[in-house]
């Protein structure tokens, strides 16, 4: 097999205070569990000379940039949640944006929805996708989907270093990813294979 490290990017997703902590604004159940994975899979890939992207979200205070559903969360007398200079928009301990990494804010689930990721990717000369981070049925999966729509040639997902709030609601769409071509190896079966 080839050593693709080169025409490979690893996604970061929303590995944020907010989105991981006990006492975050929009914590999700199982992300806490996947951190030492993640942090794992930034080591692997940064050995190997993987492209490393960080996809955040940093909303504005008053929450004029997130979907509509999610106004209600911000005021002018309140913090929203993973407001850009909060606490809860850094990304959690451990984990931590080095040079020649790339950082990415997103407003919305797809890390390719309205931002340049695919200008990016493609002036890189990346064809392969490696996903890590939460939330699987949201961010992950709609990042996933467009990868796949916009022909990216392998499309990875570490199963064990992505979560969702439940175990079932990562599994059931684990299986909808997979069943579109997508790869979902554990963290070991992908710090085994070479890419």
């Amino acid at each position: 097999m080839a050593d693709n490290s080169n025409r490979t990017a690893l996604l970061v997703i929303d590995m944020q205070k907010d989105f991981i902590h006990e006492d975050g604004l929009s914590r999700v159940n199982g992300g806490r569990a996947v951190v030492p994975n993640v942090i794992k899979a930034v080591q692997v890939a940064r050995q190997r000379g993987i492209l490393i992207v960080w996809v955040v979200r940093e909303h504005d205070p008053l929450g004029r940039d997130v979907e509509l559903f999610r106004r209600n969360f911000y005021a002018a007398d309140k913090v929203g949640p993973i407001v850009k200079g909060s606490v809860g928009a850094e990304l959690v301990d451990g984990l931590v944006i080095k040079e020649g990494d790339y950082k990415l804010v997103k407003m919305r689930f797809s890390a390719f929805f309205a931002t340049h990721l695919h200008s990016l990717l493609q002036g890189a000369g990346i064809n392969n996708l490696v996903i890590t981070g939460v939330q699987t049925p949201n961010c992950i999966r709609q990042t996933v989907f467009d990868a796949v729509a916009l022909d990216y040639q392998s499309v990875t997902v570490i199963v064990d270093a992505t979560a969702a709030a439940t175990p079932d609601i990562h599994v059931a769409n684990i299986f909808d990813m997979k069943n579109v071509g997508v790869a979902t190896p554990t963290l070991q079966e992908w710090c085994e294979s070479n890419t």
